[in-house]
């Protein structure tokens, strides 16, 4: 175990919830600054040029249970939401920072995953006879090239526009700090950057100070875990690192009656402008948008989906997405947005 005896015990309440404490106990990861960089050219460049910029959060954190990392917590997010909704939003004219969980879904890639439609059953390897010299073009079966064009395309536009900038991370600890950072860059676009935040963030963690160096050993019996809960950065989100910033944030549920009261107290609690909200079973199809009107008075919009007719949950390029619509919706919210600090 690593300790600091300058700092205070996280075990303390005022500690627990505290986002300024974490960021002062909690080490940043290795290469945050490069990051940053990245972003700050990606933002000036586009902000240069007129364009709105969305910073998408997609996948999963994980949470280590040794500084050596062998054994880890996860949650089951592959980050489909978040990397569909950087497709509609590149299409629909934004520049999209996609900050995503290392080895999750990506835009455009995540057509042909590796659990469905793996990519190299879309491919012809020449004859044998032509394919001595190894000259012979490796070609796409023509049952495949009709879905695939459209997405290499759209893949083919983003790249030459450079509208799209993939940074990664793994853990809880990571995904705070980057959080934090690229918010502060894109504070600069005031109402013209949106803030998607469709990531799977762990509610608990281990302390750096509370996590062994090396790997826990097996065959001692059972194994206890103290964890800490994660600070809400929603509320220093709002008021310090992106005050001007269309902010939306997402609830996820299984009990559906909890889905509303929760998404309509995160409102209150924190001030941004927008929670979308998805039931576990029916998130592929149905999602509802809260937003507060005035204090203690709130409007629900649902988007609903035939379940029957969609079939984006198999990955099939071309089927109608939910997240088209959320985009869209999302859309519409930040011109409106945009338009209130005009007047």
């Amino acid at each position: 175990m690593t300790s600091n005896q300058s700092r205070p015990p996280l075990g303390s309440p005022k500690l627990t919830f505290s986002a300024d404490a974490f960021f002062d106990t909690q080490e940043a990861p290795t290469g945050l600054e490069k990051k940053r960089r990245q972003a700050q050219q990606f933002v000036e460049r586009h902000s240069s040029e007129g364009r709105k910029v969305v910073l998408v959060t997609s996948g999963g954190t994980t949470v280590p249970l040794e500084q050596n990392v062998v054994r880890f917590l996860d949650n089951f997010s592959a980050g489909t939401r978040g990397a569909t909704s950087a497709e509609y939003f590149l299409a629909a004219g934004y520049a999209v920072i996609f900050m995503h969980r290392q080895h999750s879904l990506s835009p455009y890639t995540r057509h042909y995953s590796h659990t469905t439609n793996p990519f190299l059953d879309l491919l012809s390897e020449p004859a044998e006879e032509d394919s001595k010299d190894g000259s012979s073009p490796i070609t796409v079966l023509p049952q495949h090239s009709s879905a695939l064009k459209p997405v290499l395309h759209n893949y083919h536009s983003a790249r030459k526009a450079g509208t799209l900038l993939r940074l990664t991370f793994v853990t809880v600890t990571d995904y705070l700090f980057m959080l934090r950072e690229l918010s502060q860059v894109m504070q600069p676009l005031g109402k013209r950057g949106m803030y998607y935040l469709a990531a799977a963030v762990s509610d608990f963690y281990v302390p750096s100070q509370k996590t062994p160096e090396h790997k826990i050993q097996s065959g001692k019996g059972s194994l206890m875990i103290e964890m800490d809960q994660v600070p809400k950065v929603l509320k220093p989100m709002v008021q310090k690192w992106a005050p001007e910033g269309f902010i939306v944030s997402f609830k996820l549920e299984t009990d559906e009656d909890l889905l509303i009261p929760k998404a309509r107290n995160a409102l209150e609690r924190y001030g941004h402008q927008v929670v979308v909200g998805n039931e576990l079973n029916r998130r592929k199809y149905e999602v509802v948008f809260v937003e507060r009107i005035s204090d203690g008075n709130f409007k629900e919009s649902w988007i609903r989906l035939d379940p029957q007719q969609d079939n984006s949950v198999l990955g099939k390029a071309g089927e109608k997405e939910i997240e088209e619509d959320i985009v869209r919706n999302l859309e519409e919210r930040h011109e409106q947005w945009i338009k209130s600090a005009q007047s």
